[in-house]
């Protein structure tokens, strides 16, 4: 077990859930349906790996912890890349603001990081952990 990626999988969890129902019920009001879609994108993902980084962190003592661990790091980089980055490409968007929307330039990237991070889960679960390790 990996209690970084556990913990940080359950803090992940817990904004997901608080930024969704910000979005539901606060951001609605606020900015265009199309900025609360590209914020809601966001979230959707997010929680998508919050599920992969818990499972990550519970395979990690049964597995190859080498790829293990970078797949876990690559989840939490692509996540906060790629969800931040829409979460502020949103909030521009929302308020009009065409100088900075460049920050969505940003998100592909966490998009890599997140099929990274897949990748080396895969290759991870396909190599057990070796006795004595």
């Amino acid at each position: 077990m990996h209690k970084g990626f556990l913990k940080t999988g359950a803090a992940l969890g817990f904004l997901s859930v608080a930024l969704g129902a910000f979005a539901a019920h606060r951001l609605k009001e606020a900015i265009s349906d199309y900025a609360v879609s590209i914020f809601e994108t966001g979230v959707r993902y997010q929680f998508y790996h919050v599920f992969a980084l818990l499972a990550t962190g519970m395979l990690y003592q049964h597995f190859s912890k080498k790829f293990l661990k970078w797949a876990g790091a690559c989840f939490i980089i692509g996540t906060i890349l790629f969800s931040v980055s829409l979460y502020i490409l949103a909030l521009v968007t929302g308020a009009v603001s065409p100088g900075y929307r460049w920050i969505g330039a940003i998100t592909p990237f966490g998009g890599l990081f997140l099929l990274a991070g897949w990748i080396l889960l895969f290759f991870g679960l396909c190599k057990p952990k070796q006795a004595g390790r």
